[in-house]
């Protein structure tokens, strides 16, 4: 009996020491620190980020993510693919010109949805608060401003292992709110891939690329950049 429960000690804390080090999902082991910008981080990572610069460039934002000290929820170029995919069945399904070419999108609409990934400061997965999508009351996570000044939450997921409660992995989400009046109603959860790349001007985590769509709403995205005016591809 006294055997058990010293083995039980040890896969107990062993699981805690795994749920500690392991802020990564599925997009494997990458170096906590990278010696330059975060411009210059996800330059170094292409083409797993071709779109998500080229809507950089197009946004003004290059000075941003620099220079500045900002904490970057970086989403994939696959992500900003499929709301161009979206876009563009919509389009057709109008009758309307389809989209070949990102710079078409109005900057103001590239500058407006980037920036609800951006933070000012640098912020690790370990300066963010528990949430729990079970137990929200208890674990609400936190609501913090992004650059463009709309408010999202951000909260970190502590998984179960082993049928104990909390001691798995930790995940960071990003959750977009959808009705602003309603903070706790139907927000929509993003999970990141890979978090804590601290640069030399910020941080780093990388969304989901399975699991997101650039803008959070596909139509909100939809909208504001048939509002905004799709111009004529260039040759």
């Amino acid at each position: 009996m006294k055997r058990n429960r010293k083995t039980l000690l040890f896969v107990f804390v062993v699981l805690l020491l795994t749920a500690c080090n392991k802020y990564y999902y599925d997009t494997g082991v990458h170096e906590a620190k990278y010696n330059g910008s975060t411009l210059a981080y996800l330059k170094s990572k292409a083409p797993f980020f071709d779109s998500t610069l080229m809507v950089i460039d197009l946004a003004g934002m290059n000075d941003v993510l620099d220079k500045e000290d900002v904490t970057f929820f970086a989403p994939p170029g696959g992500s900003i693919n499929k709301s161009i995919i979206g876009l563009n069945r919509y389009l057709k399904f109008n009758g309307k010109d389809t989209v070949s070419r990102l710079d078409q999108i109005k900057p103001k609409v590239w500058r407006n949805t980037l920036s609800q990934y951006i933070f000012k400061g640098t912020s690790l997965l370990k300066d963010y608060p528990q949430r729990d999508t079970l137990s929200y009351v208890a674990y609400p996570g936190h609501n913090y401003t992004s650059y463009s000044g709309r408010i999202m939450n951000i909260g970190v997921i502590f998984n179960d292992a082993g049928g104990v409660q909390y001691a798995g992995y930790r995940q960071l989400f990003l959750a977009y709110i959808p009705d602003l009046s309603n903070p706790q109603v139907a927000l929509q959860n993003n999970p990141i891939a890979t978090s804590d790349i601290q640069t030399n001007n910020g941080a780093i985590h990388v969304l989901n690329r399975a699991k997101h769509n650039f803008g959070f709403n596909t139509q909100k995205f939809i909208d504001e950049a048939i509002a905004e005016g799709i111009g004529p591809a260039k040759p």
